[in-house]
């Protein structure tokens, strides 16, 4: 560890910090996880955890089993789209009228995800002035609920057959809408770190016999009513292992196993290498073993909690104060470790989650070894924001 410390910081001694940097050799080793670990499926690429086009590019071309991309926002997929990026699903609904709008205009290599009737009324209305075709995706709830407990998230509506019969009903009443895929986040699973909870682990176990049978039926019933599916997309980084042995299955979503955030340190299935960190230079020692750096306080999404904060992770032996926690402008560090530090010197980071961390940075400096050998932008630094 203290050998990697020392190349972070003769890689990033010329730059200013605070600064984001992504370790190759580490990066390299995550994307060769995903792909050994992809089965018999396509990979489609999410884009809200990586936010850097070149990044994006560089894990599209790295190998053929990555398949497209899933976009957060219409806004960035038509922006994604104008940079020559081709096949992708959005991950959630919109509705954003001015960017349906321009979709209309030329809506090829973009897909529409749905769960409910007023998004098809929605696209039906301008596709229909514009007598084009929406394609779309249809969003199917995997969440398990049990009495007084909802094992999952509040995401689609389209939870049973009945619903989504429903839906299908209404579908016939837009003829310019056009099902194509279907997607099931088992976000209980993708999204739920482990514990040595028997409870937790027997409510995944349990959840994961269910919302296969579910997914199947819900599949067939689309097929059944005439849709030809050319998408049919599950999982994430936290369950990848658990839906390539779906056989409905055609493609799995990935993203935070690139950069390999905290939270996938918390998993028992699998071990990524961190890859993606923030370095901060020591500006403050208010006490002997406490060093005060700058920024740092960069929290992650989520219900509000411990883990969420971001994590020391070089030198060895620093820990935040449990009464200050990261700060906005200025973090302390408590310091229990070996080797000297003093004012000037760097700290380097972790992210709770893997891309949420690029919105406070305007690049990413790529480190091989002790050297910078690529920086390239994020969105902000594209001068983007999409959320």
């Amino acid at each position: 560890m203290s050998d990697q410390y020392q190349n972070y910081v003769a890689a990033l001694k010329d730059h200013p910090a605070p600064s984001l940097f992504l370790d190759l050799e580490a990066f390299y080793k995550n994307l060769n996880w995903a792909i050994v670990n992809s089965g018999d499926k396509k990979i489609r690429i999410a884009t809200k955890s990586i936010r850097s086009v070149e990044i994006l590019k560089k894990i599209h071309a790295s190998n053929p089993v990555f398949q497209g991309f899933m976009t957060y926002t219409l806004e960035e997929s038509l922006w994604l789209k104008s940079l020559g990026l081709k096949d992708l699903l959005m991950g959630y609904p919109t509705t954003d009228r001015a960017s349906l709008h321009k979709l209309a205009e030329d809506p090829s290599e973009i897909v529409l995800m749905v769960d409910r009737m007023e998004h098809l009324n929605l696209l039906e209305e301008i596709a229909s002035a514009k007598n084009i075709i929406f394609e779309i995706c249809v969003d199917l709830d995997l969440s398990m609920d049990l009495p007084g407990v909802r094992f999952g998230v509040y995401r689609s509506n389209l939870h049973e057959e009945k619903h989504l019969t429903t839906f299908l009903n209404h579908l016939k009443q837009c003829p310019h809408i056009k099902l194509i895929g279907a997607m099931g986040y088992e976000a209980q699973i993708a999204g739920v770190i482990d514990d040595n909870s028997k409870v937790m682990q027997a409510l995944k176990k349990l959840s994961l016999i269910q919302l296969k049978n579910r997914r199947k039926k819900m599949i067939e019933l689309i097929q059944k009513d005439g849709h030809q599916l050319r998408i049919i997309n599950g999982g994430g980084t936290g369950s990848l292992l658990h839906t390539i042995k779906e056989n409905v299955v055609s493609e799995v979503t990935v993203g935070s196993a690139f950069y390999a955030p905290v939270l996938f340190d918390h998993y028992q299935d699998f071990k990524l290498a961190p890859a993606l960190f923030f370095s901060s230079p020591i500006v403050r020692k208010p006490e002997e073993d406490i060093f005060t750096i700058l920024g740092g306080g960069y929290i992650a999404s989520g219900a509000t909690d411990q883990i969420k904060q971001p994590e020391p992770y070089l030198p060895i032996g620093l820990s935040l104060l449990k009464n200050e926690g990261a700060g906005e402008v200025q973090t302390p560090l408590k310091y229990q470790g070996k080797l000297p530090l003093k004012i000037g010197d760097l700290v380097i980071l972790r992210h709770a989650k893997a891309a949420e961390i690029c919105e406070r940075f305007n690049c990413i400096h790529i480190l091989d070894g002790n050297k910078i050998v690529q920086t390239v932008s994020t969105y902000r630094g594209e001068g983007k924001c999409f959320l």
